[in-house]
């Protein structure tokens, strides 16, 4: 019983067995050349299929991810999913959500903003441990409040928020991780704002409950303050980016969405809707190990 195989190998167990390098395994798995299961968050190698592989009688079958951007919500990625006919679905449940999401397996592309010490979206990527991914860079959005009118003569950082209805983003979301984070360096508990029982999930319905009079403020970025003709106190300039799987990148809905990234439709859009920096658009901002 002792000299039984496992059910399951680990990756160093099939580098032994393959003779290679463990690096070369993950590519191997990255490139769906070999059978394996990921099990929260570790790979490991079924010894039956794996054996069947090695001989030549069985192939192993790349995962197919769905065609669907997940994480946070862009207007302007919004619109140009649509205006490019890309064909892609969309599930917009925050940064945090949606690259948990995006690391099972569950989308092609994530959409994130996720604040970090040094940087945006990188150290929180790269903790995860994916393989065959990269981060494209997507725009730099200026943030900060959106305030209606009455407030807006009184209210000019997070600090002038004590006492005042503001609307929040779910939880999971970048923005909520950045307001918590404005509101403890400007010494406000959670108990310092009134807030409504039911979040925003995305720009567009933050803003709007502003507009509608059911907050006076929100933490929101300045195309959707331009929109819904609302006062705008900018606070910080962030990142947004795009992480897409290697393997979807090359099919024809991801295609489609990074083709019309470089056209003057997009541009134009981007200036019309305004607070973003195209300048980063399109460049390699992290790439897996």
């Amino acid at each position: 019983m002792e000299n039984e195989s496992p059910a399951y190998l680990t990756t160093k167990e099939v580098a032994d067995l393959l003779r290679v390098k463990e690096r070369k395994v993950y590519d191997m798995v990255s490139d769906g050349e070999i059978p394996h299961r990921k099990i929260t968050g570790k790979l490991l190698f079924p010894h039956g299929e794996l054996m069947g592989w090695i001989e030549g009688a069985a192939t192993a079958q790349p995962v197919e991810r769905p065609a669907l951007v997940t994480g946070s919500h862009d207007p302007l990625l919004d619109w140009a999913l649509r205006e490019s006919g890309a064909g892609l679905a969309t599930l917009w449940n925050g940064s945090c959500d949606g690259l948990a999401h995006f690391s099972e397996g569950g989308a092609a592309i994530a959409g994130l903003h996720i604040p970090g010490e040094d940087d945006w979206n990188i150290a929180a990527v790269a903790a995860r441990g994916l393989q065959g991914v990269v981060l494209i860079g997507w725009a730099e959005r200026e943030r900060g409040l959106i305030l209606t009118p009455g407030v807006a003569d009184m209210v000019r950082g997070v600090a002038d928020l004590r006492g005042r209805r503001v609307i929040l983003r779910q939880e999971g979301a970048g923005t909520t991780a950045l307001f918590d984070i404005m509101m403890a360096e400007a010494g406000l508990a959670p108990s310092d704002i009134l807030t409504p029982t039911t979040p925003a999930h995305t720009e567009s319905d933050a803003a709007a409950a502003v507009a509608a009079g059911e907050a006076e403020a929100t933490l929101g970025i300045e195309a959707m303050a331009r929109q819904f003709r609302l006062a705008f106190r900018p606070l910080v300039c962030e990142r947004f980016d795009l992480l897409i799987d290697r393997r979807s990148y090359f099919t024809e809905p991801v295609q489609r969405l990074v083709s019309f990234m470089r056209s003057d439709a997009m541009i134009a859009k981007a200036a019309a809707l305004g607070g973003y920096d195209l300048a980063g658009l399109g460049k390699v901002r992290w790439v897996s190990p």
